[in-house]
């Protein structure tokens, strides 16, 4: 029990938690290797006309505020996403550019605020991480302090073992998941570009 208990924690405390290990000092708690970048960068998804007169707007266009939730969620296909954009700037006639411009500033505000919600969520796993890494690592020392003991208590010495086992166990489950969640920031990032593309396109 000792050696597998020992093995689990090193394992556990292995991963991103602790933010001396941070690949940029200003983000301690970032877990990617992806470099942190807080907001999307208007320019690095559009390149289509100034949205700033419409980007308070999109809102109250009724039908505009009813298809960006549609193609901003991920469950859309991108293909099927883009093709609802031709539809839609198709039926807008003269009123295309305008249009484009709301669709876009509708789908920016949308999915930079959906990758903040999902990067904030990461830190917030990752300060969680590093706690139960703490709880493990002390765990452990209680655990050898039991097996060092002239006298060793079995029953306490399996039960804590089984619970670091447990603990370990969760931990690795999370860092996979983070691992995951790591690369949807730049598959949202992405999407925009792409669906951005389509509108520029369409505008044109």
């Amino acid at each position: 029990m000792r050696v597998l208990a020992t093995l689990c924690v090193i394992g556990a405390v292995a991963g991103p938690v602790d933010g001396s290990l941070a690949a940029d000092p200003r983000y301690p708690d970032w877990p990617c290797t992806q470099a942190k970048v807080p907001e999307i960068s208007l320019a690095a998804v559009w390149n289509g006309p100034a949205i700033d007169d419409t980007a308070s707007k999109w809102k109250d266009d009724v039908k505009v505020s009813a298809l960006v939730p549609r193609l901003a969620a991920r469950r859309t296909p991108l293909d099927e996403a883009e093709k609802m954009i031709v539809e839609f700037l198709s039926e807008s006639a003269g009123q295309k550019s305008e249009a484009g411009k709301l669709l876009f500033a509708g789908l920016f505000d949308t999915l930079n605020a959906e990758r903040s919600a999902v990067m904030r969520g990461l830190e917030r796993v990752t300060r969680k991480q590093r706690e139960a890494a703490d709880r493990i690592r002390a765990d452990t020392v209680a655990l050898h302090a039991l097996q060092d003991a002239p006298t060793p208590d079995q029953a306490k010495i399996d039960e804590l073992g089984n619970q670091l086992v447990w603990k370990t166990r969760i931990f690795d489950d999370r860092q996979r998941v983070l691992r995951f969640v790591c690369e949807v920031p730049t598959a949202i990032e992405q999407r925009l570009f792409a669906l951005g593309r389509v509108i520029q396109q369409e505008m044109e």
